[in-house]
Order: structure tokens, then sequence, then C-alpha cells
């Protein structure tokens, strides 16, 4: 089986134009190096086997050559990366290829990078096609929502290797442009299969890559090349802009640059971006509003659950100069009344999600106002989904859910398929430890609904999403009454 494997491996590589016709020779002992095997056998004919399938069988072969010490998920990973890191091309390849493609337009270039990062495995497609997706109508549009199973869960066995293992600091974190062609190990992804793209944005130098766990079409990464912290600043709006401009296909983005509210990597400045409309995208501008100096600015409040102001404008300068001033005002705004708080004993709480994108010739800039108080009634945030909530969504509201996709957690996939039969058969769900914690809203739904075998599954996706709609507007900092509407023209005119 090994040689059939092998001949598969190379062809798919050649198919895919990782590597050419005169590579085969050179390939096949790359592979045999990295499985520990010493000889070859041209086959009959390849394995017809798709790509994950190959990977396994080396992974296997290398098992009986020792050259695979562990069989976990962990260990297979890292080793089935380095299998395609022989066959990556190199950066400079990659480089030459991808502004080869730009030079006919932005749209091949991401259209080719994307297919050769899914092509290489970086992106593994057979697990992002695990992922449970559905949309969910609610009062704000179409809601995206993902039951994420893309990940891996750590084995036993490599969690324990990993506590074991010396405190590394080489790459410094998952984004640092070291991770390029880097081997990994328990504690840490290998990455030979990685390629990343230099882009130039304020005049600084950045990369773009993708995500390997692609939540929305084309998911990617713009990150600073150097390996410093999150900052929301004017410089921010400049460079989401200046990548807009470059890539006029794609939105870009930033999570905000404080706990609860930020991203999960703060240490390491970035925006992610797309190929993606979302429902916040879709969402009108329900409430007009003009600044003082900025007539060649459309602005208004976004019809959304949270509190978004959005600003177009052909000048792209303009938007950089209203959005500076807006997060200034926003940076030091208090209103008790609207229980907002610019600080609290010296810690600030004020902050923006910036989001920027092209649409019909004109640049937009939507700015997502954030605040991460806390309270002994809300310990992991005011304007954080609360606890009543918790049973489906009790992780930070970063960028992507900011703009209308829920990212939630893999538990959910058993548990609402366990939930769905319960409430068909009437069972006790406080019973059932793997379904208790769902019982109030479970009673909520049986309220509303008759329950069938063929209508409880898309109630409970229909009320999932109802569910993550009113997380947002927890995360909302001025609420959608009439109260919160005024508190939101308050800070407006603030800004002047």
């Amino acid at each position: 089986m090994l040689n059939k494997s092998i001949k598969a491996l190379v062809n798919y590589a050649e198919a895919n134009g990782l590597i050419e016709k005169a590579d085969e020779v050179w390939a096949i002992n790359q592979i045999l190096q990295v499985v520990g095997a010493d000889s070859y056998e041209e086959p009959a004919q390849a394995a017809d086997m798709p790509l994950p399938e190959i990977l396994d069988s080396l992974c296997d072969c290398a098992l009986e050559t020792g050259a695979l010490t562990e069989n976990s998920i962990v260990y297979r990973d890292l080793f089935d990366t380095k299998l395609m890191g022989v066959l990556t091309p190199p950066p400079s390849q990659v480089q030459r290829t991808f502004a080869q493609r730009y030079a006919q337009s932005p749209q091949a270039a991401t259209d080719w990078y994307y297919k050769f990062s899914q092509d290489t495995n970086y992106i593994r497609r057979d697990r992002i096609a695990k992922d449970v997706k559905w949309i969910a109508p609610t009062v704000y549009g179409d809601l995206d929502i993902t039951i994420n199973l893309s990940k891996p869960e750590k084995d036993p066995k490599a969690i324990a290797a990993a506590k074991l293992m010396p405190q590394a600091s080489y790459p410094k974190c998952l984004l640092c442009r070291e991770n390029e062609g880097y081997a990994g190990r328990v504690n840490h992804p290998a990455r030979q299969n990685h390629r990343i793209i230099p882009v130039t944005i304020n005049d600084s130098a950045w990369f773009l890559q993708y995500s390997p766990y692609v939540y929305y079409n084309e998911h990617c990464i713009v990150f600073n090349s150097q390996h410093t912290p999150m900052k929301i600043e004017p410089a921010t709006f400049r460079k989401l802009l200046d990548f807009v401009r470059q890539f006029p296909h794609y939105f870009v983005g930033s999570n905000a640059d404080l706990p609860i509210v930020g991203g999960s990597i703060l240490a390491h400045d970035h925006f992610q971006g797309g190929h993606y409309t979302f429902a916040m995208e879709k969402a009108p501008v329900e409430t007009p509003l003009t600044f003082a100096g900025f007539d060649q600015v459309e602005a208004g409040i976004v019809k959304w659950p949270m509190s978004v102001i959005r600003l177009r404008s052909a000048d792209d300068h303009a938007l950089v100069e209203l959005g500076a001033k807006i997060l200034a005002a926003w940076r030091g705004y208090t209103d008790e009344a609207a229980f907002v708080f610019a600080e609290t004993d010296g810690e600030p709480h004020n902050t923006i999600t910036p989001i920027a994108r092209q649409r019909d010739g004109k640049f937009e800039l939507d700015l997502v106002l954030r605040n991460n108080i806390t309270t002994e009634e809300h310990p992991l945030g005011v304007y954080h989904p609360h606890a009543e909530l918790h049973h489906i969504k009790k992780e930070n509201i970063g960028l992507i859910e900011v703009m209308g996709l829920a990212v939630l957690p893999a538990r959910l996939k058993e548990e609402l398929s366990l939930l769905a039969d319960a409430l068909v058969c009437g069972a006790d769900i406080r019973a059932d430890a793997r379904i208790e914690k769902h019982a109030d809203w479970a009673d909520t739904l049986r309220t509303r609904y008759t329950f069938t075998a063929d209508n409880a599954m898309d109630i409970i996706q229909k009320e999932v999403g109802v569910v993550f709609s009113k997380v947002l507007e927890h995360a909302g900092v001025f609420k959608r009454d009439a109260a919160g509407k005024q508190a939101f023209l308050r800070f407006v005119r603030s800004v002047g």
C-alpha cells in the first residue's frame, strides 16, 4: 500500500500545481524520507483515494516504520503536515505567482491563493465540511449560525506531553510570520505547508494569509509583520481602508483591543476579512446622522442589535479623520444614565470594533461601539451575553459575531440533537445531565410549539438564531428601546 499511496500523493500534487512532471522522482524520494522507508516500486496504478485518505494511509505506514511515534490526532496532524510541506512550493514562488495573478486582478490573485491554501491541506477541506451551518431569520435579517467542529480536540497524551515541554518562545504566537514552514510541536500546530503573502498598508509591512478554520468564504487574516499588541487607533482605520483599496472584493475588520470585547489573540496586531457578505453589511441605516465639517461623508446609525455608526464616502481620508474623531470621543465618554463609563479605577472600558469595505464605488467604515465593564451581577461583562444565554453562547463576542455569524461550541451538535429528541418524546430534560442546561429554554419553547420528529430540529435551529440575536443585543451598549436610542444620540452629539 505504501507505493500506491506515495504515487497517489505525487499525482495529487502534480494535478493541483504543487509540483511539475519533472519533480516526480524527487517528490517520491522526499516522501520516502519522511515516511521512513528506503525503497519504492512504481505501482501499476495509484490508489484512487481523496487526499485525507492518502495522508491517513501514509501515516499508518509511518507508524509501522517508526517515523510516526504516536497514533493520535495531534501527532498525525504534525506528521501529515510534514508530508505536505515537502510538496509545497517555497515562499518566493508562491509570492511570485500571487503577484502575477494580481496583475490580472485582485480577485484572480485571491481565488488562486485560496485554492492553493486548500490544496496544500493547510485548510483541511474534510474538517471544514464537518462544521454544522444554517441560516436563521431574525428581525435583524438572516443571521449565520455555525457549530465549529474543524478544530481538532487535544488528546490526553498530547496534553500530558505539552505540560512536560519547556516553555517555548518561537514562534511568539500563532500569527507570527515565523510560523511559515515551522515544524510545530504538540502544543503548536505544524505549518510546513503554510505560505503567506506580503502586503503594505499605511506604509508598513503586513502579511495576508487564510484562517485554517475558515468560518466563512475566504476567511483571511491580515497581520502585522511585527509581534505587537492589538491597538485601535486612527492608523487602524487607515490600514483597513488601504487593504480594501487593494482588495476591493474583500471586507476587513479588526477585533477590539480590550479583554472581553476583543478577540482571542490580543498580543499580535491583526485583522480578519474575506469574500463574504454578513447580515450587518446588509442592514440599513435607520437614523441618518451629520457631523460638522464632514459634508462629504454619509453617516447613520445602523439597524442592528449592537451600536453601529456607518460612515460612507468616496473620500477615504475623510473617513479616517471622522473615524478618529468618533474614536477619541468614545474613548473618553461617560453617560451614567446609560451605564456607560469610560473607565473605573483607572481601567479603560470604551473601544471600537471597526469594519471596512468598498460598496458601489465608495468606501464604508462601520464603527461598532464596545464597552467591557463588569459588575457583580455580570462578572463576564455587562455588554456580553448574560447568564441566561450561556447554554448557547458564553464566549466573547468578537468581530465575526459582531457582523452576524455565531461561532458556537462543538458541544451543541450533540446537545441540540438530544434536545430535539427530548422535546418530541416529552422526556424530562432536567433529568439528563447532558442537556439540563437547556431546560428553562425548552420550557418556553414547549409553550409555543408542538414538536414532532419532522419539525423539532428546524424549530430549534430557528430559535438558536433568536438566542444569538439576543446575545448581540446584550453586547450592544445602547439598547434598542426609546431610552437607548436617545442615549445613542447623546453620544453622537458629544462628538461635535
